[in-house]
């Protein structure tokens, strides 16, 4: 029995280490360095784009165990008792600008960067919900 707790104390181990350094990876992705670019200078303007960072992760484990008295079928020889473990887990990060700082003698200016395809998205979305309202109000 301790060798198979041992087994799974070691398991636990080696997943809780992969674990911390899937953490640190998505923390540096969401990082404000990955918010805000490096600022550019261009003739008298300060260029620095900023961008929307996601980040996401998920983490499972568990632990099962065979029965710790021996039943007929481990007397025989047949099975025996036992325990395991499992985990997984997973995380991704992405990031898209949503603006362009300008600072100049003329003041700062924040200029939004349109998503075409968000915006097509949403017309279409929102064009197909008012047909299908309007099928339905004319049954």
């Amino acid at each position: 029995m301790s060798e198979h707790l041992e087994k799974i104390t070691a398991a636990t181990a080696e997943n809780h280490q992969q674990m911390m350094h899937m953490l640190e990876k998505l923390y540096t992705a969401a990082s404000p360095e990955a918010v805000f670019s490096e600022p550019v200078v261009l003739e008298d303007k300060v260029v620095i784009t900023a961008s929307e960072v996601n980040v996401g992760l998920g983490v499972g484990y568990g632990l099962g165990g065979g029965p710790q008295e021996a039943n007929q079928d481990q007397q025989a020889g047949k099975a025996e008792a036992g325990m395991g473990g499992g985990g997984g887990g997973g995380g991704g990060a992405s990031g898209r600008p949503v603006a362009v700082i300008t600072i100049s003698d003329q003041g700062v200016s924040v200029e939004p960067i349109l998503d075409g395809t968000k915006i097509a998205l949403a017309f279409f979305t929102a064009l197909g919900s008012m047909l299908l309202m309007f099928s339905r109000m004319k049954k």
